[in-house]
């Protein structure tokens, strides 16, 4: 599927795995971020970390009608406020989805698949 838009100057459509990879993009730089998860690795009881050309395997763009629904699949820094860290991504996300692709997301839903100890 792919978003479609109109303006003064033509149409132009956006296909879902670009919008999930620009969201995916977005969070990972968000802090307390250690990477993106695979939507479908929760059955294995294991998370395993998506390299950034892989960020749409962790990102779900729906549509209903005129409305953008992106659910995304984290994995999270240990010691960090999750809840603070669920709630930058969201913003984050729709920030940069409205800076840098025109598009209004309605809801950005977080689903934290893991927490890792980071050593930096």
């Amino acid at each position: 599927m792919s978003v479609d838009l109109n303006n003064q100057y033509g149409h132009i459509t956006i296909s879902n795995e670009v919008i999930s990879t620009i969201a995916g993009g977005a969070a990972v730089e968000c802090y307390g971020i250690v990477g993106m998860a695979s939507k479908n690795q929760i059955r294995d009881g294991l998370s395993e970390m998506l390299r950034k050309e892989n960020f749409s395997r962790g990102v779900v763009v729906r549509q209903d009608e005129d409305r953008l629904h992106i659910d995304m699949y984290i994995i999270v820094s240990y010691g960090t406020k999750i809840s603070e860290v669920a709630n930058n991504v969201q913003s984050q996300v729709k920030y940069t989805l409205n800076k840098t692709v025109g598009l209004s997301v309605d809801s950005v839903n977080i689903f934290i698949q893991g927490v890792r100890v980071t050593t930096e």
